[in-house]
């Protein structure tokens, strides 16, 4: 396909798999390209589709198994729309700090941060141009999206001077989405 994109599978940096479109290659600079495959890689780094999966498999099997068999009314009534609509934010909201993650690890590693801050621009420009509304905001932080905004994610890069090494980069991860996600309020 010529739309810009990436993605990574697989359970761990050995038996992983990176997938690049067409689009990525013709649109992006070389460096730009590095840059994405340094945030996909950091991924696999990470093992996040691992993790990512292994805590969607624990949401299900907590539901059936556990709520279903303790909590059947749950399951019955309206209450199991709002169940499952706060579950899936949230699996999406712990996903959003492992795509921060992948950004800051590509940002060590390839020592370009702005950069992948440019790539990002370029694959996501017409999401961007609707998050630059403060209203839309708010609705993409709590899509069922894994990806933090666009514009949160270009601006914390655009502000790594240096890619300093981060001793945890999912902490430094996690408080970075959490004061993004909060200053929109």
């Amino acid at each position: 396909t010529m739309l810009p994109n990436a993605a990574t599978s697989g359970p761990s940096p050995s038996r992983g798999i990176v997938l690049v479109t067409t689009g990525l290659f013709v649109q992006l600079e070389e460096d730009e390209v590095l840059s994405v495959l340094g945030h996909e890689f950091g991924h696999l780094k990470g093992r996040d589709p691992l993790i990512l999966f292994a805590i969607t498999a624990a949401e299900y099997l907590l539901r059936f198994y556990i709520l279903f068999g303790f909590f059947p009314f749950l399951f019955y009534s309206g209450i199991s729309l709002l169940y499952f609509l706060f579950v899936m934010g949230g699996i999406y909201f712990i996903a959003k700090f492992f795509e921060a993650r992948a950004d800051l690890v590509s940002a060590q590693v390839m020592g370009q941060p702005k950069v992948l801050a440019e790539a990002l621009e370029k694959i996501g420009f017409r999401r961007l141009q609707f998050e630059r509304l403060s209203s839309y905001r708010v609705q993409e932080w709590l899509s069922f999206d894994p990806h933090p905004p666009i514009y949160f994610r270009v601006d914390r890069l655009e502000k790594m001077q240096s890619p300093e090494k981060a001793r945890h980069p999912l902490l430094r991860s996690i408080k970075d989405v959490i004061k993004g996600f909060f200053a929109n309020f």
